[in-house]
């Protein structure tokens, strides 16, 4: 499918505000409702548009600690040792990556002894794991769900 400046300036504001009705975007754009709907839809069905989702705050909801992790596995345990990651509820990402490590994951937890539990009976007890790396977030001067046009 190929997007259109129109099509880029939906995405924009919804990017933005994904509760905008299509009637405000007509009107920002200068488009009938009707016609904002079917560009979205058109979008939806071409997977342009994924989902439509709720960023939460996680601090706000008593996830203080955000750990991201580094893993190295076995080439022949990769695939499992990744599933069981992505089930896990306390990962909120996890991305088979090129360079150093196999695995980047992202993790939040509510305290260091809820990421202590994590590291040493959820992570540790996976087999195939030959390396993990922590870090540990400070503070976040940006971050962004979906992609900016």
């Amino acid at each position: 499918m190929k997007i259109d400046e129109t099509d880029r300036k939906i995405l924009e504001l919804l990017t933005e505000d994904g509760r905008l009705s299509y009637a405000d975007i007509g009107k920002s754009l200068g488009l009938s409702r009707v016609t904002v709907r079917e560009r979205v839809h058109q979008l939806k069905d071409n997977g342009v548009i994924e989902r439509f989702s709720v960023v939460i705050n996680s601090e706000k909801v008593g996830k203080r600690v955000s750990a991201f992790f580094e893993v190295d596995c076995e080439p022949a345990f990769l695939v499992e040792v990744a599933q069981n990651l992505a089930d896990n509820p306390t990962v909120a990402s996890c991305y088979q990556m090129t360079g150093p490590s196999t695995l980047h994951m992202h993790v939040l937890v509510e305290d260091f002894a809820a990421l202590e539990q994590f590291i040493n009976n959820e992570l540790y007890s996976l087999e195939g794991i030959t390396r993990v790396e922590s870090h540990i977030l400070l503070r976040r001067f940006k971050s962004r769900s979906g992609l900016k046009l």
